[in-house]
């Protein structure tokens, strides 16, 4: 199409909608805080752009993983820690009944402060945090464990979790376990190590006199503590993890974030003094043009 505007006015026209653009964009980067706003304001930095908001995001998602994370652990070591003082009150009550001034009333006493542990214990295993049973492996929505002190000694359920998969995985890319199953910690099927058999067999030989069944539970809560605290360090050492990799991911977060930042926030004061030149030669132009005088025909006609 052929213009029929002078190629004065048509100038005028241009620059006209070339300062209504200006003024269009420096309103854009003040209202929305961001210097660009679509491909065509910045064509060779939007790759960049979308990889630091696609790194930031996932550094965001996985910090908040690693917070849950931090809570589970932090209350498994907690449940641990009271799991070893239960122990090592179990502990005395076996040295008491296996001691020499022990009669078969102090040990029926006895075996009743094993089983008030016992059901203790139980309830260490079946910890809840956040609607989560920690000590469950994957199904976490099922305890570990039922008790029934109807029994003598009181009866545990086999485990009723299953094994554990969780992983919590750090801003760097690896991964660390941060959960150990109740099976493997309570109840580990070693005559040794299994703490709720060997609390159980404690109660029997104490509630029937046996000095030889006492005994050997006296051996067995010793390797029981034992073990029972290599747990516990494993749930220490996942909880170190966890607080490495939330600093890591804190000031990974803060560098992303000053990193699009840069690419993408607009700068006011240069935006507000665009914005205000735009307006100002708008205004001189539009006075320019009125001065221009306007001849028509009907200036030749006399």
């Amino acid at each position: 199409m052929i213009s029929t505007l002078k190629p004065a006015t048509q100038q005028f026209i241009d620059n006209l909608a070339q300062i209504n653009q200006q003024m269009q964009q420096a309103q854009t980067e003040l209202s929305t805080g961001l210097s660009v706003n679509q491909v065509s304001d910045a064509p060779d930095e939007i790759s960049a752009i979308l990889e630091a908001r696609a790194s930031l995001s996932s550094t965001q998602q996985i910090n908040t993983n690693l917070g849950q994370f931090s809570t589970e652990v932090n209350a498994g070591q907690q449940a641990l820690q009271s799991a070893v003082q239960v122990l090592d009150q179990v502990q005395s009550l076996a040295a008491e009944g296996d001691s020499s001034t022990a009669t078969a009333t102090s040990q029926a006493a006895l075996a009743q402060q094993v089983n008030s542990a016992l059901q203790q214990m139980v309830g260490l295993a079946n910890t809840q945090i956040g609607g989560r049973y920690i000590f469950s492996g994957d199904s976490d929505q099922q305890e570990a464990y039922t008790f029934d002190p109807s029994q003598n000694p009181p009866a545990v359920s086999s485990y009723l979790g299953s094994s554990s998969t969780r992983v919590a995985q750090s801003p760097d890319g690896t991964t660390f376990p941060v959960a150990l199953t109740a099976q493997t910690i309570f109840d580990s099927g070693d005559p040794t190590t299994d703490i709720f058999s060997i609390m159980q067999n404690l109660s029997t030989a104490l509630t029937n006199n046996d000095s030889a069944g006492i005994q050997t539970a006296v051996t067995n809560l010793a390797s029981a503590n034992q073990y029972l605290n290599q747990q516990l360090a494993f749930y220490g050492t996942a909880t170190q993890s966890v607080e490495a990799a939330t600093n890591y991911g804190q000031t990974l977060q803060t560098q992303l974030q000053t990193q699009l930042s840069n690419l993408e926030d607009a700068d006011s004061a240069s935006a507000i003094e665009q914005l205000t030149q735009a307006q100002t030669q708008e205004e001189a132009a539009l006075q320019s043009q009125a001065l221009i005088p306007q001849t028509t025909l009907f200036n030749f006609l006399g």
